[in-house]
């Protein structure tokens, strides 16, 4: 109910309690609002208690039409509340829907940053896997490398200590000694070219007594490139010690009539991965020459007469090479291998140098680096031992 029919019950009680007193005035009607026209005193007497009903039924209208005005007012008020929480309750649902729009946006963004989260860390963790697998690989290399040439640090440091490349120890190398002296071991050896030195070093050499007897003199250029590079050794092809050899000795020694395989053969010595391994003796299949025209690889065979594979000429090829970890063999003659191992063997005696196991006068080590330039130049001009 409206809260003011409280006050209106109150003011009709008052109104029924007060006697009416005095002249009366007569109230504007609803209708028109007009007076209504006095009666004539002589009327109210003969009808006092007409106006008393009258009067009654005034207060009663009058009140009726004071609360029909109060209820207008009151409607109108509730209208604007109504109206006022309704734009307030529109406003809260575009809020409302501006909001839900925020949170499925940032969902959608949050599951979008998590799958992207998790690919990165799938793909981190294969990454760091297959890193881990290769490490793991190149240690076991590694360590297999170091076992290698800790045993060979260990053997050629007894060969420095009790032989020179000048003076070598026949004892020592059982393949200085004449033929009928030495020998005969049956199968084949594998002989990298950084130790192929140890085989072969001397091999070429002539006998000490006539080196001994040879007349020497300095070349005050070459042993002043030799001294800048002696103090700073490198296998650099930019120094001017190296760069001349290389021109003058390791270049026209290594030029082969197959040119192709010539580079792989250099870049295999340069990179200490060149393998030379003498033919097996045990009786095999003959293979026609015609067959063996590419000049390897062919597999194991006596010694037989093919193609070399860098000279392209038919010959008794006693030997093969191997370039790096290919498991190609390419036969070779005696005259091609006598050019590679005198290269070899001046490669690895520098190697030695860069090493720190040669420890002789500076004089020495140029005469050594001397012999074997002549070495490599007498192989390139077609002259090897017949042990070859």
């Amino acid at each position: 109910m409206w809260s003011g029919q409280a006050p209106f019950k109150e003011g009709s009680h008052q109104l029924q309690k007060q006697p009416a007193v005095g002249q009366w005035k007569p109230l504007a009607s609803s209708s028109g609002g007009k007076e209504l026209p006095q009666l004539d005193p002589r009327c109210r007497e003969a009808g006092g208690g007409d106006d008393d009903q009258s009067t009654a039924q005034l207060n009663v209208s009058r009140l009726r039409s004071s609360s029909v005005e109060i209820r207008e007012k009151g409607s109108e008020f509730l209208k604007e509340e109504l109206h006022r929480a309704q734009k307030e309750l529109k406003l809260k649902d575009e809020e409302c829907e501006r909001l839900s729009k925020v949170r499925e946006q940032l969902e959608q963004e949050l599951e979008e940053l998590t799958a992207s989260l998790f690919e990165e860390a799938h793909k981190m963790v294969r990454d760091a896997n297959t890193k881990q697998a290769a490490s793991e690989k190149q240690l076991r290399e590694a360590r297999g490398k170091i076992d290698m040439l800790q045993a060979e640090v260990t053997a050629l440091k007894t060969l420095v200590i009790t032989s020179t490349p000048s003076s070598p120890n026949r004892e020592l190398h059982p393949q200085l000694q004449s033929p009928s002296k030495a020998v005969f071991r049956k199968g084949h050896g594998r002989n990298k070219s950084a130790s192929s030195a140890v085989v072969t070093a001397t091999s070429q050499s002539l006998p000490v007594e006539s080196v001994s007897n040879e007349c020497k003199e300095v070349d005050s250029i070459l042993f002043a490139e030799f001294q800048a590079w002696k103090e700073s050794p490198t296998l650099e092809k930019s120094c001017s010690f190296l760069e001349r050899i290389y021109r003058e000795d390791v270049g026209p020694c290594l030029d082969f009539t197959k040119q192709e395989l010539s580079e792989l053969v250099r870049e295999a010595v340069e990179q200490n991965t060149l393998t030379i391994e003498p033919v097996a003796t045990q009786a095999l299949p003959v293979v026609k020459v015609s067959a063996m025209e590419c000049g390897g690889p062919n597999g194991f065979r006596s010694q037989i007469v093919t193609k070399c594979a860098l000279s392209g000429l038919s010959r008794a090829c006693k030997h093969r090479i191997k370039l790096g970890d290919s498991g190609n063999y390419y036969y070779i003659s005696p005259s091609c291998r006598a050019r590679i191992t005198a290269v070899c063997n001046f490669f690895t005696y520098i190697r030695y140098i860069q090493q720190g196991l040669v420890r002789q006068d500076v004089e020495l080590i140029y005469w050594e680096i001397m012999r074997l330039r002549r070495e490599m130049s007498m192989a390139k001009l077609g002259f090897y031992p017949s042990a070859m």
